[in-house]
């Protein structure tokens, strides 16, 4: 795969939120997205909280048709109101990458995505490209690599070179970023770029809690779908074993023919059946577009934890 940039437009956010102001930060998030809806050629944006052991980073992904509709939102009036209205809840400026062009728009593709600003050294720009083919012909070599993107300057609005690439899970992103190869290239770049800045985009289970299209809402966080991922798969599994692993057995497949179809099976259930009742049910505590307090995010887990050990209980009677 080589590296392209054609189509549409889109900013990477990151803010750090001081202490005590997550909750807070996450109503006036929800407001600004509210807002950015209205301007044209708006398709979508994510929010992703910061990760565990990670630093008070909040990631924010705004998409557009085009690079003329970005600059208006990015320029606009509503914009540096919402900006003004919010600095007290951040800790320092936020800084954002443009990415004009590229298929980075697409919400859909499951994994997780690092986002690298580089600043270039002045007349160093063509070794620059050239270098960071031979970093992409490294990062095809590794486990879960899925592409890449890269970003020229956009005059006006974006003065750094910009790479987006995507692993199909964070551990094989986090496998790449630590690498001693890609430590090594790093120290041959320094010839061609004076600094850089990683930022990773992603969350592991997106495609199962997308609650509408073009709402400009986010997945929920990791510890809410790892939660609702387990309540769904669980008992989807327990019904596949006593059923129709029952009948492998009886019919002789082979165990790893009958765990592929098993998982086969169990992936179209979660996907086009349970998943989304168990997002209907669970929308006071899944969606971001709700208001998010301490009480309600209690009140979610004690539910789904609730509906483990009803669940548990229920196979250990029905099964013992």
């Amino acid at each position: 795969m080589g590296i392209r940039a054609s189509g549409s437009a889109t900013v990477v956010t990151s803010q750090r939120v001081r202490e005590g102001f997550d909750e807070e930060y996450d109503r006036w998030q929800g407001k600004v997205n509210r807002v950015v809806r209205g301007f044209d050629g708006f398709k979508g944006t994510e929010t992703y909280p910061p990760g565990s052991g990670e630093e008070r980073e909040w990631i924010v992904v705004f998409r557009f048709a085009g690079t003329d509709q970005l600059t208006a939102w990015l320029d606009s009036t509503a914009r540096q109101e919402l900006l003004a209205e919010g600095r007290r809840l951040l800790d320092g400026a936020p800084t954002q990458e443009v990415l004009a062009g590229g298929h980075i728009d697409e919400p859909d593709r499951e994994g997780a995505t690092a986002v690298i600003s580089h600043v270039v050294r002045p007349g160093r720009e063509e070794e620059f490209e050239h270098w960071q083919e031979k970093v992409l012909k490294e990062q095809e070599k590794f486990p879960g690599f899925m592409g890449t993107e890269f970003f020229r300057p956009v005059e006006g609005i974006q003065e750094n070179w910009v790479v987006a690439f995507r692993y199909d899970t964070h551990e094989h992103l986090d496998a790449w970023l630590e690498s001693s190869r890609r430590e090594h290239l790093l120290r041959k770049g320094r010839d061609y770029f004076a600094s850089y800045d990683v930022r990773k985009v992603g969350t592991a289970f997106s495609g199962w809690f997308r609650f509408g299209s073009g709402e400009g809402e986010e997945a929920p966080p990791n510890w809410k779908q790892a939660m609702t991922v387990v309540l769904a798969l669980y008992p989807t599994v327990m019904v596949l074993n006593l059923t129709v692993g029952h009948e492998f057995d009886v019919l002789g497949v082979p165990v790893y023919l009958g765990l592929f179809f098993g998982n086969v099976l169990s992936v179209s259930i979660l996907t086009w059946l349970l998943m989304p009742l168990v997002n209907r049910a669970l929308a006071f505590w899944l969606r971001s577009g709700r208001p998010r307090t301490v009480r309600v995010d209690v009140a979610g887990a004690a539910l789904v934890a609730l509906c483990w050990a009803l669940t548990v209980l229920i196979f250990a009677l029905t099964t013992g």
